[in-house]
């Protein structure tokens, strides 16, 4: 029994779009399917990290951000894992660089091999470490709006990212 041509044109018409759209935008069927399934357990071990803990004398969690943010992305067949703790400090930048260079080197983090010197960028085990220091400019692009507490002083946040079942290393 033929089809009738009203129910294979739509077919033929999704199967094409979602062909053309894989071919322009350089992903395979395959790679548009990945996903964060199964991840659950790599997330768990990332939010726990003790480096996530560690902060100089006076940093205090900041407010809004009590927990440890912690989760999967997945782009473009790229899937990744990350943990993020953001601090307000009234320190100085270079006061919280000091204390990562010293917490990050005690927990078995390396000086990223690629990072400029004033980076603070740091890999173990396929896993990236970075510093990152808040601004207001960062903050309103996050949709936190503004943030005094972070932007005086040196509010930052600790980013813990890997890739998952890939041969890429992670990098900041």
């Amino acid at each position: 029994m033929p089809l009738r041509s009203g129910i294979t044109r739509p077919i033929s018409l999704l199967l094409s779009t979602a062909a053309l759209t894989a071919g322009l935008t350089g992903c395979s069927l395959l790679q548009l399917a990945e996903d964060c399934d199964g991840t659950h357990d790599q997330v768990k071990k990332l939010a726990v990290l003790d480096i996530l803990d560690s902060r100089p004398a006076g940093a205090t969690v900041a407010q809004g951000f009590e927990k440890v943010d912690a989760g999967c992305w997945a782009d473009s067949g790229d899937v990744s894992v990350y943990a993020s703790r953001t601090y307000a400090f009234p320190g100085t930048q270079a006061e919280v660089a000091a204390h990562y260079r010293t917490a990050a080197v005690r927990d078995g983090w390396n000086p990223h091999p690629e990072a400029l010197p004033d980076d603070l960028c740091f890999v173990r085990e396929k896993m990236a470490l970075q510093i990152v220091f808040l601004t207001a400019e960062r903050l309103a692009e996050d949709g936190y709006g503004n943030r005094p507490d972070l932007t005086t002083g040196a509010g930052y946040s600790i980013d813990i990212n890997s890739f998952v079942n890939s041969g890429s290393e992670a990098g900041c």
